[in-house]
C-alpha cells in the first residue's frame, strides 16, 4: 500500500519546500518505500486527517497516522526493519537527535530569517496573510525587516558549518560511507533554502555544498526533482 505524505507547498504544488517534509521524503526513499505526496498548504493543515495535526509532515501508512519528522523516521525504522536502516542502531538515533538540535539552532535560525520574504513569495494570498501574521508575531517586527542584513551575517553562517566541513575531510556522509537520517536532517534544511530562495547560502567550492550535491543525487535525484529558486 502506498504511504501518503502530507507535504507543505505554496501556490505551486510542484515546489514542496518544508525542511521537515523533505527529511521524510528522503527517509521514505532511503527505505525504498512507495509514497505519494499530498500537496498541503499552511491554511489546509488543520483539515487533514480529521484534524490529526497542526503541522506537517504527517504520513498515513495503512491504518497508522504519524506526525513529526523524527517520530516518522523512528516509525519507519521499526515498521520496516528489513529495509535499509536510517539509524544503524541506537547510537545512530542518539546522534541524529544531536544533529537535529544543531540543525534547528544553527541552520534553521539563519535560513528561516534570511529566506523569510522569499518563503512568503511562494505562497498564495490566504497563506501569505497567515504567514505574515504568525511570523510578525514571532519576530516582533515587520516581515520585510527580518532578512535585513543577511549578507553581513552570511560569513558567520558559513563559519558555523565548520563541523560539517571538517567531517567531510574524512567521510562522504554524516552517516559514514553512506547516508543515514542525520544526513537527511541537514539536507532537508539546505533543500528548504535551495527551493525557497535564490540567496547563495553556500559557497560553490565549500565541501558542504559538495556533500549537499551528493544528497541531491540520492534516490534517483529526488532532491533535484524540484529546481532551485531563481
Amino acid at each position: 500500500m502506498t504511504i501518503l505524505l502530507y507535504d507543505l507547498v505554496g501556490s505551486d504544488e510542484r515546489r514542496p519546500f518544508s525542511p521537515h517534509c523533505w527529511k521524510v521524503a528522503l527517509a521514505l526513499a532511503h527505505k525504498g518505500l512507495s509514497f505519494k505526496a499530498v500537496p498541503t498548504r499552511f491554511t489546509e493543515i488543520a483539515g487533514i486527517e480529521n484534524g490529526a495535526t497542526k503541522t506537517v509532515p504527517l504520513i498515513r501508512d495503512g491504518d497508522r497516522v504519524v506526525r513529526d519528522s523524527f517520530a516518522i523516521a523512528l516509525y519507519l525504522e521499526e515498521a520496516y526493519p528489513d529495509r535499509p536502516t536510517l539509524f544503524a542502531g541506537e547510537g545512530g538515533k542518539a546522534t541524529a537527535r544531536f544533529v537535529e538540535r544543531w540543525s534547528q539552532l544553527t541552520l534553521h535560525t539563519f535560513i528561516g530569517e534570511a529566506a523569510l520574504t522569499d518563503i512568503h513569495g511562494l505562497l498564495g494570498a490566504d497563506d501569505q496573510a497567515y504567514f505574515r501574521e504568525s511570523r510578525e508575531a514571532r519576530f516582533g517586527k515587520a516581515l520585510e525587516e527580518v532578512p535585513a542584513g543577511r549578507e553581513a551575517k552570511l560569513e558567520g553562517f558559513r563559519t558555523s558549518l565548520a563541523p560539517l566541513r571538517t567531517l567531510f575531510e574524512h567521510q562522504p556522509f554524516i552517516g559514514g560511507d553512506g547516508p543515514l537520517f542525520a544526513d537527511y536532517i541537514v539536507a532537508g534544511a539546505l533543500q528548504w533554502a535551495r527551493v525557497a530562495s535564490p540567496f547563495s547560502f553556500l559557497a560553490p567550492d565549500d565541501p558542504v555544498a559538495e556533500w549537499f550535491a551528493r544528497c541531491l543525487d540520492l534516490h534517483s535525484g529526488l532532491g533535484r526533482s524540484v529546481p532551485a529558486a531563481a
